[in-house]
C-alpha cells in the first residue's frame, strides 16, 4: 500500500467513513472506493456485500481476481431511555459488536449503577446526540415514550444516515408520533424509515424477549438493508 493511500485509509477511519480498497491480484494495483460511491463502482454488487457482512477477501471479477479489504468503522448504537428494555438490550448488543450511548435527561434512571461501562449521558438528546454523531454505521432507538425526549432524537436521526432508528409504543402511539413529526416537517417516505412498534413481530413478551426482537431486527437492517 502506498503512504497516499495509507493515509486515505487513516483518514477514513479517523471520519468515521466507510471505505474499502481494492487489489488486483495479478499487476498489484490498488484503488480506494468509499461506501457512499459503491454503487457507481464496476464492483458495485460485490462492494455492495462486502460492505453489509464487514467481508473481506478474494472475488472473481471479469477482469480477473481481487482483493477487497473493507474497513467499516465499529458499530455503534445510540438510546434515548435508561429503561429495562435498554438494560435487556445492551449486553446482546455489546455481545455482537456495538459500542452503547444512552442518554436520558432524567437523572434518576440514567445512574452509572444501572449502566455500568457504557457512555451514559444525562443531557437532552437535542444536546448530546450531534456531539456523539450519527452516521451510516450508527442505529438509533428511542425507548422513553415521552415526546419531550424522543421527538427531537428521533428529528436528529432522520436527518442522519443511520442504518436503523426503531422506536418503542404501541401502533397508535407510533400514529401519534408520525404526526407530531410529519407537522415538524417530515415526509412520509423519511418517516417510513423508522420501524414502529420497534422490533420484528415474535410475539414478545418482557423487556428480555422485546430487546431480543429489537436486536434481530437492527440485524436484518444492517445485513440485508
Amino acid at each position: 500500500m502506498t503512504p497516499a493511500l495509507l493515509a486515505e485509509v487513516l483518514a477514513a477511519r479517523a471520519a468515521r467513513r466507510p471505505v474499502a480498497v481494492i487489489t488486483d491480484l495479478a499487476s498489484g494495483q490498488q484503488r480506494i472506493v468509499a461506501r457512499e460511491a459503491a454503487a457507481d463502482d464496476e464492483l458495485a454488487a460485490i462492494l455492495d456485500k462486502a460492505f453489509r457482512f464487514d467481508k473481506s477477501g478474494v472475488e472473481q471479477t471479469e477482469k480477473g481476481e481481487v482483493f477487497v479489504t473493507v474497513h467499516n468503522p465499529p458499530l455503534r448504537l445510540v438510546v434515548t431511555g435508561a429503561v429495562l428494555i435498554a438494560q435487556a438490550l445492551i449486553p446482546m448488543a455489546r455481545a455482537v459488536g456495538y459500542d452503547i450511548w444512552v442518554v436520558d435527561p432524567r437523572g434518576a434512571f440514567a445512574t452509572g449503577a444501572r449502566f455500568p461501562d457504557i457512555h451514559l449521558h444525562a443531557e437532552w438528546p437535542d444536546e448530546i446526540i450531534p456531539k456523539i454523531g450519527l452516521d451510516q454505521r450508527t442505529a438509533f432507538i428511542a425507548l422513553t415514550h415521552d415526546p419531550k425526549i424522543d421527538d427531537p432524537a428521533l428529528d436528529l436521526a432522520l436527518k442522519s444516515d443511520v442504518f436503523y432508528i426503531g422506536a418503542l409504543g404501541s401502533k397508535k402511539t407510533q400514529a401519534a408520533r408520525l404526526d407530531r413529526l410529519r407537522a415538524a416537517g417530515f415526509s412520509d417516505n423519511q418517516l417510513s424509515r423508522i420501524n414502529g412498534p420497534i422490533g420484528l413481530p415474535i410475539g414478545a413478551v418482557g423487556a428480555p424477549e422485546i430487546a431480543v426482537s429489537i436486536l434481530a431486527e437492527m440485524t436484518r437492517a444492517l445485513r440485508l438493508g
